[in-house]
């Protein structure tokens, strides 16, 4: 950019800064939330829970398969990046 259009939009720079500071958080919470380590421990918790009787087997049934979706989605992101992390 031009020095003008750097000048003219510096009223604009701590809304820039802001979104990219979003950006960045949406981001990190993105990669745990499809981190395999982090799925796989809400399945074994979601096991206990069971197990436990504080959760029926139908809830169960349908959080596993949540679970189970987001690690699928975030085996096929990694397969696609080569590094383990979600694009």
């Amino acid at each position: 950019m031009g020095l003008i259009s750097e000048v003219l939009l510096l009223p604009f720079a701590p809304v820039r800064g802001s979104a990219w500071a979003i950006k960045q958080v949406v981001q990190e919470a993105e990669r745990i939330y499809y981190d395999p380590a982090t799925i796989r421990a809400e399945l074994a918790r979601l096991e206990e829970q069971m197990e436990a009787g504080e959760i029926t087997e139908e809830e169960f049934d349908r959080l596993e398969d949540e679970l189970l979706d987001r690690l699928e989605i975030a085996s096929r992101g990694s397969a696609g990046t080569g590094n383990g992390t979600t694009p």
